[in-house]
């Protein structure tokens, strides 16, 4: 049987921790943040935690 392969898209936009968890980068913090405020902009540069609900998802897309 062939070697099951990562997703490339979510190799890029999410990493896992130590305990398993995955984490990701909040959206709108790219482009257009002239019109933002900066609490705005502090808010959104955090790392976030994925849902419980979408963990098995998205592991079998970091295939682990």
């Amino acid at each position: 049987m062939a070697k099951l392969k990562t997703n490339a898209g979510a190799k890029k936009r999410f990493t896992l921790t130590g305990t398993g968890k995955i984490k990701r980068k909040h959206a709108y913090h790219s482009h257009i943040l002239t019109k933002k405020t900066k609490k705005q902009k502090r808010n959104l540069d955090h790392f976030a935690l994925i849902h419980k609900v979408d963990e098995p998802r998205l592991k079998e897309l970091l295939v682990m």
